[in-house]
């Protein structure tokens, strides 16, 4: 059993709380190769932001949960020994047992998410009971979710086909009754390439604002999580298919939109798509002009310049740099 401070981590519970006082949104980024855990520990040392790193069950398969708790420490460790006091966190994203939780929890991670929202109303309110119970005798917050996210978080090629709005008063009932410390909603936005239904003139419709509003209004200052909120920057799809992928029907939520939640109660933001195409663009890109390259690094160490300017611009959509604490 290894406690998330033997790592340097924190809690995200006082990070979201602070950010929805003061209007801005946490980033949390989802790295899945060392040249984005590199580019998230430069924009940290940059901007001081506060920052989550985002794992799911799927990251476990890939890399272990106690591999990913040491590397996030070795990030915290960098950022502190450049005297930056922003806080850090490991959260497991999109938990679907009680059981991955714990794990998490075991090996160290400072956050987790146990997502019951396909399950019953009643079932999902008892699962995240169990996981709250779990996580806070180990300091640990916990994040649910309410209402359907259209598309598969782990498959960005799998689009969904319409968007599922949350009921505000069933979100306000089960923050009552679940006990957990923030929830993930939809407003408007989905998993997937396809971010957001289109109107039937093409046009983009705004986000959800009065469903943040209600919540706001009967529990003040609680967090609200956004997930499926990439942008998807058309150079990076366009750069994609140039260099032999082929990425089909892509819609991304625009910045504005993002930018006004997190003024309006919500205090993460889920960032996974933008990050992953940015890195496979210019990775295909690279290895097109380097078709004799055996060495990884060839694309790799070049990716990283790439990632970080993202992830500086993230950040300024959110609105979060220098919201750092002691």
């Amino acid at each position: 059993m290894h406690h998330f401070t033997e790592f340097g981590l924190s809690n995200t519970k006082e990070m979201l709380e602070r950010a929805e006082k003061g209007h801005y949104a946490v980033p949390a980024f989802y790295p899945i190769s060392i040249e984005q855990f590199n580019a998230i520990g430069d924009v940290i040392i940059a901007t001081k932001t506060p920052m989550i790193l985002l794992a799911s069950p799927n990251l476990f398969r890939q890399l272990e949960p106690a591999m990913l708790s040491r590397l996030a420490q070795g990030l915290v460790d960098r950022v502190r020994e450049a005297g930056i006091p922003s806080p850090i966190a490991l959260h497991l994203d999109h938990g679907h047992t009680y059981e991955e939780c714990v794990a998490a929890i075991e090996n160290g991670f400072s956050s987790v998410m146990i997502d019951g929202s396909l399950l019953p109303f009643e079932e999902n309110i008892a699962l995240v009971k169990r996981v709250v119970e779990y996580a806070h005798r180990h300091d640990v917050s916990v994040e649910a979710e309410l209402g359907i996210l259209s598309g598969d978080e782990e498959d960005a090629s799998k689009a969904g086909v319409e968007t599922l709005y949350t009921d505000p008063n069933k979100a306000i009932e089960f923050i009552r009754r679940s006990g957990c410390d923030s929830l993930a909603i939809s407003i408007g936005t989905q998993h997937g390439l396809v971010k957001m239904k289109p109107n039937p003139d093409g046009s983009l419709p705004e986000l959800r604002y009065d469903i943040l509003d209600a919540i706001e209004k009967e529990i003040p200052d609680f967090p609200i999580v956004l997930h499926g909120s990439s942008n998807i920057d058309r150079r990076f799809v366009e750069m994609i298919n140039e260099h032999g992928g082929k990425v089909a029907e892509t819609v991304g939520i625009p910045d504005k939109e993002i930018s006004k939640a997190a003024t309006r109660g919500v205090a993460k933001v889920n960032i996974a798509t933008d990050g992953w195409i940015c890195a496979l663009a210019h990775t295909r890109r690279l290895l097109d002009e380097h078709p004799e390259a055996i060495d990884s690094r060839v694309f790799t160490l070049k990716t990283r310049a790439e990632m970080k300017e993202l992830y500086l611009h993230k950040i300024n959509v959110l609105g979060s740099a220098n919201h750092y604490y002691e």
